[in-house]
């Protein structure tokens, strides 16, 4: 009885497959916890790297079945397979996602792609028609939507607990490139060629104006930028100071930085309406601060008093236990295996499944232009694409 439970539960785990995330790459291993921590997926397939010794050598380290030394192979020969996988995680340089994306999608395979979408805004237009032409799910892990107390904020919103909303700041500073590096994540991240034209704005300014439309619901019209490459002979930027109009009328500002010394990953939100206001912070991402207009500021704790189901869902430890960025990606990951559990069985999800979309990346990269059209020649305000 205890075997057959066993099997059951096996059976009910996503066979996954990853493109990108050999040994050497950062956030290949991050996407590997966040899709084990609730067990719903089985890595069984890579082309961990577009060289071929590399790729075989990361997928032996891992002990995967199927190991490639390309992601079209994998696509063409998984999609073959009686026990295929269903879904591949793209975790590559940026200018590899529309690529890869588009070989899994017109063979049915889910994907679950790290940002920023794409490296171009022609690559992102192209891959968005690419998932509507797929009957397969196209997820984006903008990993920061899935924190407990976003979610919480973005419950609180939709309820009316602020009123409507006036003013929107988030900020994403780093200081990890203050000086020129030449070790492999910052080398592809400050090339234009692999990255995009953005350079902070395409790394963290994306995750930045996701959040900010994510939990405020708003879609921004329009933005003026002012970007830089402070540190000499930069071909990307590393700094940018971007004005917001959302429709509806508020009004925002967002800043992202990596030469900003003192900051590790010092994401911030504060959204303001008619009747509150909110606050979150990223390095203490348990916490939201919330203040209606004229009383004093209150705590909502994850998991505490007046936390409510949306931050209740994302959670997995009593209150007081810290839980984050892991956590964050895992909660993506799992909002994904409903969906593609659903779609398995021919279904629809039984409960309603929140993820970004490759329409949020669409969104992301179409802000990236338009910061570097703003900012070319001092252009001022432009609408997003």
């Amino acid at each position: 009885m205890a075997i057959e439970g066993r099997n059951e539960k096996h059976s009910r785990r996503i066979r996954l497959g990853m493109v990108g995330g050999g040994n050497d790459a950062f956030i290949g291993g991050v996407h590997r916890i966040a899709a084990r921590i609730d067990d719903k997926y089985e890595l069984v397939a890579g082309a961990l790297s577009s060289t071929p010794e590399k790729a075989r050598a990361s997928g032996e380290a891992l002990g995967l079945p199927r190991i490639y030394e390309d992601f079209k192979e994998m696509a063409i020969r998984e999609a073959r397979r009686k026990d295929g996988i269903e879904a591949v995680s793209i975790v590559t340089p940026n200018h590899v996602h529309y690529a890869a994306a588009r070989e899994f999608l017109k063979r049915g395979i889910h994907v679950i792609c790290d940002k920023p979408l794409t490296s171009t805004l022609a690559d992102a237009k192209k891959l968005v028609k690419a998932a509507e032409d797929s009957e397969a799910l196209f997820i984006l892990t903008h990993n920061y939507t899935g924190y407990p107390m976003i979610r919480q904020a973005r419950e609180m919103i939709a309820n009316g607990d602020i009123g409507k909303i006036r003013v929107v700041q988030v900020e994403y500073p780093q200081d990890w490139l203050s000086e020129e590096q030449d070790f492999k994540q910052a080398e592809w991240r400050t090339d234009p060629a692999r990255s995009g034209a953005g350079g902070s704005t395409g790394d963290i300014g994306t995750h930045a104006f996701n959040l900010a439309c994510f939990t405020t619901g708003l879609e921004v019209e329009s933005l003026a930028a002012d970007i830089q490459a402070f540190v000499p002979g930069r071909k990307v930027d590393d700094n940018a100071h971007v004005l917001l109009r959302f429709a509806g009328g508020a009004r925002g500002m967002l800043w992202c930085s990596q030469v900003a010394p003192g900051n590790e990953n010092s994401l911030k939100l504060r959204i303001y309406g008619e009747k509150g206001g909110l606050e979150w912070s990223q390095e203490d991402p348990n916490y939201l601060l919330y203040t209606p207009l004229g009383e004093p500021k209150r705590l909502i704790t994850r998991n505490g008093a007046g936390a409510g189901d949306a931050a209740a869902r994302m959670s997995r430890t009593p209150g007081g236990h810290p839980e984050g960025y892991l956590e964050g990606f895992a909660n993506i990951y799992s909002e994904a295996a409903e969906a593609i559990l659903a779609a398995r069985d021919g279904k629809k999800p039984g409960r309603e499944v929140i993820y970004p979309t490759v329409q949020d990346g669409l969104a992301g990269v179409k802000f990236v232009d338009a910061c570097v059209r703003s900012s070319a020649k001092n252009a001022g305000w432009v609408k997003l694409d």
